[in-house]
């Protein structure tokens, strides 16, 4: 009878399985807030992340983005996202 339940009831890959090839990194998405937010929205499962406040840093010059998962985030000089 189990061997019948078996055969009848093969169980696939479940689809919230990621492969590694379809991960994405922070440091890999674009250096746009647009390319920003869909990340971080995606990574949050898929709840909306969004701009709360935008500085620029006196030392570098460049924007750091305060988000509504309440992190801070910039670029580096080679135009990767990181958190500050």
């Amino acid at each position: 009878m189990i061997d019948v339940i078996n055969k009848i009831y093969t169980p696939g890959m479940s689809q919230a399985f990621v492969k590694e090839s379809d991960e994405q990194w922070l440091h890999d998405i674009p250096p746009t807030l647009t390319a920003l937010v869909n990340y971080l929205t995606k990574e949050n499962n898929g709840i909306r992340v969004y701009k709360i406040k935008e500085d620029v840093n006196p030392g570098t010059g460049k924007s750091v983005y305060e988000m509504s998962n309440r992190l801070k985030y910039s670029t580096d000089d080679n135009s990767r996202w990181f958190v500050v």
